[in-house]
């Protein structure tokens, strides 16, 4: 494949997939132009990875899994990110917004709490909460299954407990 063909196939699986990019710079990112700078960060290292892209995972997984490793160094690498993030998944976003008011406080307190994990643990619930099986958060996170199956029941309990308490705390 020359190298204009290989670009053009980049361009074109890129511009398909691009939402991933941006759902990843958003749950790492609070301001626009940094979202805008990580996902550029996103891109070039996809662009240098790509002639090892090998087809063992679909384009999204792999491109995920590079998105979600340049987004942790940069969050952990640098102290112009904030360290609580608004969430990218269209699930987190929905709970920003709830529409009854009731639910409201709750919602935003699960936001909140996802907000609060370590980045790892953050894009696994992002992961999780879009609906991506087992396999695919392992393969894009490099754990093994049992690994995310472990964390996010793990996660799952330690947002149960910090619910139940927060929510003690309004009685």
């Amino acid at each position: 494949m020359s190298t204009n063909d290989a670009q053009a196939a980049f361009v074109e699986r890129l511009d398909r997939h691009r939402g991933i990019l941006l759902k990843v710079a958003t749950a790492y990112c609070r301001g626009a132009a940094d979202r805008e700078d990580l996902v550029q960060d996103m891109i070039v290292q996809l662009w240098r990875a790509y002639g090892r892209f090998d087809g063992r995972y679909s384009f999204s997984t792999w491109m995920y899994r590079i998105a979600v490793n340049v987004a942790i160094s940069f969050y952990r690498s640098t102290t112009r990110w904030p360290r609580v993030a608004p969430a990218g998944s269209a699930v987190l976003e929905e709970l920003a917004a709830p529409e009854e008011p009731a639910e409201h406080g709750r919602l935003a307190t699960l936001r909140g709490l996802i907000e609060e994990l370590d980045p790892l643990n953050r894009a696994l619930m992002i992961l999780y909460l879009d609906d991506y099986p087992y396999a695919e958060i392992a393969a894009i996170l490099g754990i093994t299954e049992t690994n995310v199956a472990t964390k996010i029941g793990r996660i799952k309990e330690r947002l149960r407990r910090n619910v139940a308490a927060r929510a003690g705390m309004e009685n």
